[in-house]
């Protein structure tokens, strides 16, 4: 039987039915998306735009790997061959990132957090936690600083000696 994950093309026997908890559970990392996530995230998915040969990786391979490669902070490159290939999901990322994909997709999810009651909008700021540079101690002083002169006017002096007598 040929079933198909989410993650990949699966070819296995038919399970028996033991009861058990592992028969069912999908083959994934810790850190990925659950099929509860997934079913929420994927109506906010855009639709594939052009017809042709399908991709050696779904869809919820490229997100899991994009996600791993945010979460951890490593570079393309070094993102594990499971999630698919890493040029591939920076392919998808960067196009997803230039027409505003990953916007439309954050704010539907807020606003479905938010109509569940899942998200607290308070802010809260600890003034003892918000520091200033190092740099930001003191401004400058008003009395100490001159106006500026323009080059060449007739109130500007003269900075060379050989100037003074052109002037004069």
């Amino acid at each position: 039987m040929s079933e198909v994950s989410g993650r990949r093309l699966i070819d296995q026997e038919e399970p028996e039915t033991t009861g058990e908890l592992v028969d069912t559970l999908a083959v994934t990392s810790r850190h990925d998306l659950t099929d509860a996530q997934w079913a929420t995230l994927l109506p906010l998915l855009p639709a594939p735009k052009r017809p042709g040969r399908p991709s050696l990786w779904s869809k919820r391979q490229l997100v899991d790997g994009i996600r791993w490669r945010i979460r951890v902070g490593a570079p393309w490159r070094d993102v594990p061959a499971g999630y698919g290939s890493w040029s591939a999901m920076y392919a998808l990322f960067r196009r997803w990132q230039r027409d505003g994909t990953w916007q439309r997709m954050l704010t539907a999810l807020q606003a479905l957090a938010d109509a569940a009651g899942r998200i607290s909008w308070d802010v809260s700021v600890d003034s003892t936690s918000a520091r200033a540079h190092q740099h930001a101690a003191g401004a400058r002083k008003r009395g100490i600083t001159r106006r500026n002169r323009r080059a060449g006017s007739a109130t500007s002096r003269p900075t060379m000696r050989w100037a003074a007598r052109v002037a004069g």
